[in-house]
């Protein structure tokens, strides 16, 4: 269902959709909200940065990022890691009975 235009929100979309988010994975961030196209204001460690205006771009940095679309406000926070281990799991909503794949990153 659509939801009325107050209601939306700015969603940080990302590819690959594994949860939590590590560096080597090539991640592409994508800043999704109402407004114009390449309105995007993009946020790591709570600093402006340098992508301004782009709605998505691939990550070469670890942090956290946000962004912001004038008409629907700041996303929340998305952490990138580039620990030596970590195990990761679909990003997803996982049921009671669900079959999981868990990569073990090294």
């Amino acid at each position: 269902p659509l939801l009325p235009a107050c209601a939306q929100t700015t969603q940080l979309l990302v590819e690959p959709p594994w949860r939590p988010v590590v560096l080597w994975d090539r991640v592409t961030l994508t800043c999704q909200g109402s407004g114009t196209a390449g309105a995007t204001t993009w946020y790591k460690d709570e600093q402006r940065w340098g992508q301004q205006g782009r709605d998505s771009f691939t990550v070469t940095k670890r942090g956290t990022y946000t962004c912001d679309r004038a008409s629907s406000g700041l996303s929340p926070a998305l952490r990138v890691l580039n620990d030596w281990l970590v195990l990761q799991a679909p990003a997803g909503a996982l049921l009671e009975g669900d079959t999981v794949t868990l990569p073990c990153q090294v």
